[in-house]
């Protein structure tokens, strides 16, 4: 069972690769290979400003016991893994704390964290309004785009990111710059469609990786109790 759940779980990541490369335009080029029925128009290039919102965060002074503890979600980049949503962050902090910084409240289901230092470019998408601490140039994305789309081209942002990251102590890119970064987008409908056919392929995997994983600890488990 473990053996055909792993075969299933790396069948379907390597499904999602190949799709990734073939649903969306290679370098230089504006029609991707394959497409839905119905959609002609070559993708246009637009940058990234003007599909979302570029927005960093802050942190509350952690010496102010009045700011910590609180009911505000704030994020950390180190908290960003494989999962695809977050709802709950692992620190959290008080009205007092969020009005003392830099961190902006970001809105729940359009709202893509993305790690821009020490790790550029983990992804998840936010489930309950939250904030984040300075590691973060998130993407709130406007009526334009099709946030699942995005999400789907993280990959592609993160590679122009790590490109243009600076800095002397550790590489960064900033807000400003990630902003500018052009890519190919078709229209809000065919966005849509792509958005959707990965939310679903992302789903299957999810579902594979959590069975594979619950049959390893059955395992393990078992091994434990059925040997002196």
């Amino acid at each position: 069972l473990i053996t055909l759940h792993q075969r299933k779980y790396d069948k379907l990541c390597t499904v999602k690769k190949s799709m990734l490369d073939k649903m969306f335009p290679k370098p230089g080029e504006l029609v991707p290979e394959i497409r839905f029925e119905g959609f002609t128009d070559p993708w246009e290039q637009r940058k990234l400003g003007e599909i979302a919102e570029v927005v960093g965060g802050g942190t509350p002074n952690t010496g102010v016991e009045s700011y910590w503890d609180g009911d505000i979600d704030w994020y950390s980049p180190a908290e960003l893994g494989v999962q695809i949503y977050v709802d709950c962050s692992v620190r959290k902090i008080t009205k007092a704390g969020y009005d003392s910084c830099s961190a902006t409240m970001l809105p729940a289901n359009i709202t893509i964290l993305f790690t821009s230092r020490a790790g550029i470019g983990n992804t998840a998408i936010l489930r309950r309004s939250a904030c984040t601490n300075q590691g973060f140039q998130s993407l709130v994305i406007n009526d334009s785009a099709d946030v699942y789309f995005v999400y789907s081209m993280t990959n592609k942002i993160k590679k122009f990111a790590e490109q243009q990251a600076s800095g002397s102590t550790f590489l960064e890119i900033s807000g400003k710059g990630l902003a500018a970064g052009e890519f190919t987008f078709p229209s809000k409908d065919e966005q849509i469609k792509i958005g959707a056919f990965f939310q679903q392929l992302d789903h299957l995997i999810t579902l594979h990786q959590r069975k594979l994983e619950l049959l390893k600890n059955v395992k393990k488990s078992l091994l434990d109790k059925m040997f002196v």
